[in-house]
């Protein structure tokens, strides 16, 4: 017999299990309440990018996620949204909150839910390894409903979220993950790319909230730029507030001490690069924030990373060290005067002294165009005691204001500084 071709099952492969009976009855109660929705150009309106959506009891509300529709949300002069339910019938939308920290947004459209998805104000209790039922249009192919599991909240972002053991595809993004009975446990937001069927919701709690705010309000902002931005420096504030509640932990390098800050949020790596036929040894160690803000397409802000590099010579003399050491400073980016988000970088340099320990300085600061009040800052150190030996460190502050990026890189460069003598040692 001929092999089957490829993307084919040969005849006597075993047949795709078919979905359970409780997705069946789920899918066939929630599909007319399940939505795409779509962001299209104005002109000619056409489709730019796509995403999911759930209508709320009989209202004529609809959850998403925000980055669904942050192209009409920042953009409305280029950007429209559309729905398009399981029977194909479409329609306009109009935002009317959104939530850029939770990634979440509500719309209002011109027709009413069955009454399926409800946010009543006792949420569902999950328990570990419970089957959870997400919804959604993936990868713009037809709406369709996945199996997974409940593994618990992932604290590791700076907002908590659950993890889903199922798939959600591109395409999914803010359609509801459900319970057997129907519950809304949360929002489909995100997925690793680099495991398998590792998936995030948002909670369902954080989507009550925002429905809370819609139904006390007057009538939707005429801004939404504003609006995130404030939601943007709500966040920074916080963030900067929990860095800095604590002195930064001091890690040994060399002769040096670096500040480090280890946290659920924010998590530490180091690696060295010691090789028999280098004249030079370099060790790293570096600290970031392992989620951000999804601001748009081109923007994800709300983070800080720390970098740390000692670089030694053991086979270079100082002159040639110095051009190494040398090289590698100035290697360091800190953005362009063409990028259409920020401005470009303002620099100041300068040789410090701090406490014992002499760093030559640069600090650059870029400014948000369309978000008043935010800036990036970039702090680069780089030690100058020695002659064989260079303690580089590098602060990257991202979307915070000014007064707390100046707090930053105070804290910071204080915190730099030589490893206390060890008692019996030399003097």
């Amino acid at each position: 017999a001929l092999p089957a071709a490829a993307g084919e099952a040969g005849a006597d492969a075993a047949p795709l299990p078919p979905p359970s009976s409780a997705a069946q009855h789920l899918y066939a109660a929630a599909r007319n309440d399940i939505l795409q929705v779509r962001s299209l150009l104005k002109s000619g309106r056409t489709q730019s990018s796509v995403g999911s959506g759930f209508l709320i009891g009989t209202s004529n509300l609809v959850l998403t996620n925000y980055h669904v529709v942050s192209q009409f949300a920042l953009d409305p002069d280029t950007y429209v949204g559309e729905w398009v339910d399981t029977g194909g019938q479409r329609g306009n939308v109009e935002l009317l909150a959104v939530d850029v920290l939770h990634d979440l947004a509500v719309l209002r459209v011109n027709r009413s839910g069955t009454g399926f998805f409800k946010m009543p104000e006792q949420l569902a209790r999950l328990s570990q390894g419970q089957y959870l039922y997400s919804m959604g249009n993936p990868l713009d192919l037809g709406f369709a409903i996945s199996e997974g599991a409940y593994n618990g909240v992932i604290t590791r972002s700076f907002y908590d979220q659950l993890m889903f053991t199922g798939p959600i595809n591109s395409g999914m993004s803010g359609g509801p993950s459900v319970t057997a009975d129907g519950a809304v446990a949360g929002v489909n937001v995100s997925k690793r790319l680099d495991g398998e069927l590792v998936s995030f919701l948002v909670p369902a709690r954080y989507a009550q909230d925002l429905l809370k705010k819609v139904a006390e309000q007057q009538k939707a902002p005429a801004d939404f730029t504003a609006v995130v931005a404030g939601q943007l420096l709500a966040h920074q504030r916080a963030m900067v507030d929990q860095l800095l509640a604590s002195p930064l932990s001091l890690k040994p390098m060399g002769p040096y001490q670096v500040p480090v800050r280890e946290s659920e949020q924010m998590r530490c790596w180091g690696r060295s690069n010691v090789k028999a036929d280098k004249p030079f040894t370099v060790d790293d160690a570096s600290c970031a924030m392992e989620s951000a803000i999804f601001v748009s397409g081109s923007l994800q802000t709300g983070q800080i990373a720390i970098r740390h590099q000692f670089l030694r010579s053991t086979g270079l003399d100082k002159a040639r060290f110095a051009a190494l050491a040398s090289a590698s400073f100035k290697n360091e980016h800190f953005g362009s005067n063409k990028d259409a988000r920020l401005t470009g970088p303002t620099c100041t340099e300068d040789f410090v002294k701090n406490r014992d320990l002499p760093l030559r300085a640069v600090l650059c600061v870029r400014a948000y165009r369309k978000f008043s009040g935010l800036y990036d800052f970039a702090l680069l150190t780089a030690s100058t005691d020695q002659g064989l030996m260079s303690l580089q460190s590098r602060l990257d502050a991202r979307g915070v204001s000014y007064d707390n990026g100046l707090r930053l890189s105070k804290v910071f460069l204080d915190s730099l500084s030589l490893a206390p003598k060890k008692k019996g040692g030399a003097q």
